[in-house]
């Protein structure tokens, strides 16, 4: 059965590629484009459009906390060849890290995530690109490039975007076909061989009907990371990361848009460089065993990563006139594996190390995936001007992968196989009571199943888990002014039950996480003052989550173990601005505020054999955890940005950007512990260059992590103080060109 659905979809997913293509973006693209620069060039900040609701909106209307990374801000993340992870810190409240080098990235907004390092984990953020939820973590790894923008949506979004969204989302808007020419090209090339090489051309085939967009990127590095156990130099850390999008766009008639989109990845890497007894004892510093540009590897193979993802989506849109239908239907496959040498060293003596870690055998592990994920989603919304707004929908996903867990030295290699099925029906409307006050609610109820077996190896008991929910939420909306606005939103949500079975190939049984549940209240204002040169946002929250689902990590016996707290707690604020401090020069300052507690006297977690551990323990030796915040939950976030202009003649100029973000304290496991924790962390990039004839052409120097911050990221708790760290400074040149 399982073979002819794949089959099935498989067909739907080609065919649909050829099927055509829809523009319902590209002409509100266009005018958001020459409005922004008419503000521009008044001295005023552009306006922000952000697609929260299911259609396009300014953001001051929207009765959501959110940030957004337009095309200049995101090119400058990834100058240097970054992968997702990079998002970290850009949007206050937002922390991505990832113990699966460029794959499988895990996400946390407002504090709540998951550290779950299994290819099977679930998040609470979801990952939508060009509205398709990338449910795995492998798919959320999905490069970035040719990007319109990005969304970071804080707190619940359970009843427009569905389960697993109770802390947020973050959305990723890609640039559409039009029947404009665009042919764009960008290289950059820097230190360890780096390499980032992006191009899209795209124009009109047939006119005012067909259009098309292929855009492409091919990130590089060469080995830069010396093995000094077998006195290797140069051996670790490349990678060549490929990926391509085509898309096609029809228009039929005036009120019926077809988009038809596919894209592809490889990826050839490195997972994670995890580095032994490196941190500490008895404190969080690096110590003199780290050294950036050496391991001590005696296993994983080299740290090898190979991915294989490629995805294909089909959207129609049809205008009846006085309601339009979406129909979003699509198919994504994921297959690879990544190994590792986990414990970070070698040998029981871990020379030449010193510390109290040892591991009497080679920790060399390697999972990999197989994968496909089908989703359907039909929404009809009202578009006219009344006071009246609404949309109803469903929507439908269903997934099948296998996960292989391979131990090169113990145990046998396992296989399991996950399944999940889901459907949904959702609906809301926006009622304007007054010509200053809007009153918007919405409800979705879900079902969603799990089901978990042994393909080959240990054969537990098959396991299966189920829930339905109704989630919903009530936003008032109130002008003040023109210029200014308040709102207040309380929304419920759920993540749905999870099955955890990694620990199967370590002879211990799959562990299961039931629903966790988030009840949210926020209060906002949204201001422009000054003739729109300065625009302040902000938000306070304050959330319970019944049930919040963790992951215990590690341990002496090193497993992942899914668990459910009683009781999550969590409060704070948001603050975001922009400055027009000319027209030459804008200032963007944002910062975030997260005091996250887990709540619950009876929850004990396994700690590390050598680490020196700062909760109580109970009679079995296990860490009480009631109080502790949640993992890589930092109390403080914020970023900075400076963009300066100086015109050369009428059509050139000179320009410099510098980004800053910072993360503040952070806690990385469940317990608490003097070594396994980060202090503050922040990392600044610089670009500047000459940009010509109007932006056609372009050429700049960059840094990214200029002053090359030494960042704890995460850390391995397996009986030595291993972690691992951020990305060195790279420096370099760029080179851009757009028609």
């Amino acid at each position: 059965m399982s073979a002819r659905i794949f089959t099935a979809r498989s067909l739907l997913a080609s065919t649909s590629i050829f099927t055509a293509a829809a523009i319902g973006f590209a002409a509100p693209a266009a005018a958001q484009d020459q409005e922004s620069a008419t503000e521009a060039d008044n001295g005023q900040l552009p306006s922000i459009i952000v697609t929260a609701n299911r259609r396009e909106e300014n953001l001051q209307d929207v009765a959501v906390s959110a940030d957004i990374l337009d095309q200049g801000r995101i090119d400058n993340i990834f100058a240097a060849a970054a992968d997702t992870t990079a998002l970290a810190g850009s949007a206050p409240g937002l922390n991505v890290e990832s113990s699966n080098g460029r794959v499988a990235p895990r996400f946390y907004i407002r504090g709540l995530g998951n550290t779950d390092f299994d290819l099977a984990a679930s998040q609470p953020v979801s990952v939508i690109m060009d509205d398709v939820v990338l449910e795995n973590v492998t798919l959320k790894s999905f490069p970035i490039f040719d990007v319109e923008r990005i969304e970071v949506l804080r707190g619940p979004q359970g009843t427009l975007f569905g389960r697993n969204t109770p802390a947020g989302i973050v959305k990723i808007d890609t640039i559409k076909p039009s029947q404009e020419t665009d042919v764009r090209v960008g290289m950059s090339f820097g230190e360890y061989g780096t390499l980032s090489l992006n191009g899209a051309v795209g124009g009109g085939i047939v006119d005012d009907t067909l259009a098309f967009r292929v855009s492409t990127q091919l990130q590089r590095r060469s080995d830069w990371i010396d093995n000094g156990f077998t006195n290797e130099e140069n051996v670790l850390g490349g990678y060549t990361d490929f990926a391509i999008r085509g898309q096609l766009l029809l228009t039929p008639g005036p009120d019926t848009d077809i988009l038809a989109q596919v894209q592809f990845r490889d990826l050839d890497g490195s997972s994670t460089f995890f580095r032994a007894n490196i941190l500490g004892p008895g404190n969080n510093d690096l110590n003199a065993n780290y050294d950036r540009d050496t391991v001590f590897y005696d296993a994983g193979g080299g740290n090898e990563a190979q991915y294989q993802q490629w995805g294909s989506t089909l959207n129609i849109s049809h205008d009846f006139g006085g309601a339009s239908f979406t129909s979003i239907t699509s198919y994504y496959e994921s297959e690879g594996s990544s190994r590792g040498d986990i414990d970070g060293g070698f040998g029981a003596a871990f020379l030449p190390f010193q510390g109290p870690g040892v591991i009497p055998f080679p920790a060399d592990t390697q999972d990999s995936i197989d994968l496909w994920q089908f989703t359907q989603e039909v929404r009809l919304a009202s578009n006219t001007d009344g006071p009246l707004t609404w949309q109803i929908g469903g929507f439908y996903f269903e997934s099948d992968f296998d996960v292989t867990t391979v131990g090169f030295t113990f145990p046998p290699p396992v296989t399991v196989n996950h399944t999940n099925e889901a459907w949904a029906l959702f609906g809301q409307a926006s009622y304007q009571l007054t010509d200053a006050v809007r009153l918007t609610g919405g409800l979705r109820y879900t079902d969603d199943e799990k089901n978990f077996f042994v393909v080959s190896g240990a054969a537990p008991q098959p396991v299966s888990v189920q829930d339905d929910q109704i989630d919903w939420d009530v936003s008032v909306f109130f002008d003040l002014s023109d210029d200014a606005s308040v709102y207040a939103k309380v929304a419920d949500a759920f993540r749905g039950p999870t099955i955890q079975g990694r620990d199967v190939a370590f002879f211990a049984p799959p562990s299961i996480a039931q629903s966790e549940n988030i009840m949210s209240y926020e209060a906002g204002f949204k201001t422009e003052l000054a003739d729109r040169t300065i625009r302040l946002n902000g938000a306070v929250f304050y959330y319970t989550v019944d049930d919040p689902q963790f992951t215990a990590v590690g341990g002496t016996g090193n497993l992942v173990q899914l668990i459910n707290a009683n009781e999550g707690e969590a409060f704070g604020f948001e603050l975001d601005s922009a400055f027009q401090v000319t027209p030459n020069l804008e200032v963007t300052l944002g910062v975030a505020f997260n005091d996250t507690q887990i709540n619950d006297p009876n929850l004990a977690v396994g700690v590390c054999a050598q680490c020196t551990v700062l909760d109580p323990l109970n009679a079995g030796g296990f860490a009480l955890v009631d109080g502790n915040p949640f993992p890589n939950a930092p109390e403080w976030s914020g970023d900075l940005t400076v963009s300066y202009t100086y015109p050369v003649g009428d059509r050139d100029e000179i320009f410099v950007f510098t980004d800053w973000t910072y993360l503040g304290e952070t806690n990385f496991l469940l317990y608490e512990s003097a070594e396994f924790n980060a202090g503050s962390r922040i990392e600044g990039g610089l670009r500047v260059g000459y940009r010509g004839n109007d932006g056609e052409y372009e050429i700049a120097v960059f840094a990214r992590n200029i002053t090359d911050e030494d960042n704890v990221q995460g850390v391995i708790d397996f009986n030595n103080n291993t972690a691992f760290v951020n990305e060195p400074r790279v420096i370099g040149v760029s080179l851009g060109f757009q028609y």
